[in-house]
């Protein structure tokens, strides 16, 4: 089941008309969240994520839309469900119907949907870079909008090469990100990551990553531009996410990586997560 403005449905009793603004020009957000053992994993930080997306773009934040409000939402919509620990959420929020580009109303819906899912890495991960489109650079892609054609397409290019996932680039061929998440280079004791201005989404676990990095002294962390060359030359690469936490990359083109830091940092994660946001 789902929940829509608070309604609990089954998936097919949802009605969203030809006139959803969300299917007919992306003007929605959505936050994609870990619960795990009926706790949301580091919702605060979501929470003011998605608040500070609606304001970007001219949504009415409703007075309920609180934080203590929307938790409550998402476990009621969690509680529902098959037996299950772990689920991954989407919550979605979009303009009321109605208007051209130019909406009738800036009012918003909101839809919960969960599913059961198991976070596990993978032992052996493979990327490149995906280069037919770009990822422009700018505050506005720094939002999880509903607009992920990027996205999808750079995914059916994995698939249809044997990738485990892509690099997408900006206009002046930086590296962004990946198609679902942040990227981490390593180079001796130097961690990189795509500053925001590069494009990328302002990612929850980027940022805890980050925070945590800073707390070991052995390393120098830098939010910059990153060109593919020298992914091609890290040590290590890892992606981020809020589902998944930190995934290990093996291999990018012909190159093959160690994956010390990165496994390290998602125990440490881990650790973070069960002790609280």
């Amino acid at each position: 089941m789902i929940n829509f403005n608070g309604e609990l449905l089954f998936k097919e009793n949802l009605k969203l008309t030809s006139e959803n603004r969300g299917f007919k020009y992306g003007d929605g957000i959505f936050e994609t969240i870990k619960v795990s053992n009926n706790k949301v994993i580091f919702w605060e930080e979501h929470y003011f994520r998605l608040m500070a997306s609606m304001r970007m773009l001219r949504m009415r934040i409703p007075i309920a839309f609180t934080l203590e409000f929307l938790e409550k939402e998402i476990l009621k919509t969690i509680l529902i469900q098959d037996n299950a620990s772990n689920f991954r959420v989407r919550l979605n929020v979009f303009r009321k119907d109605g208007g051209l580009y130019t909406p009738k109303t800036n009012k918003i819906d909101y839809l919960i949907d969960v599913a059961p899912t198991e976070y596990t890495t993978k032992d052996k991960y493979h990327i490149d870079v995906y280069k037919d489109f770009y990822n422009y650079s700018g505050l506005l892609s720094t939002i999880k909008t509903n607009n992920r054609m990027l996205n999808t397409i750079a995914s059916i290019f994995a698939e249809e090469n044997d990738l485990d996932n892509c690099i997408l680039v900006n206009e002046r061929k930086g590296v962004v990100e990946v198609t679902n998440g942040n990227i981490f280079i390593v180079k001796g004791t130097v961690i990189k990551t795509p500053a925001l201005e590069e494009g990328c989404i302002k990612g929850i676990i980027r940022m805890k990553v980050i925070e945590m990095l800073k707390k070991h002294k052995e390393y120098t962390v830098e939010e910059t531009s990153i060109s593919p060359f020298e992914v091609q030359k890290a040590d290590e690469v890892f992606i981020t996410n809020a589902i998944i936490g930190i995934q290990p990359v093996t291999k990018y083109k012909k190159k093959t990586f160690k994956t010390n830091i990165g496994s390290k940092m998602n125990n440490s994660l881990k650790i973070l997560q069960i002790a609280g946001n």
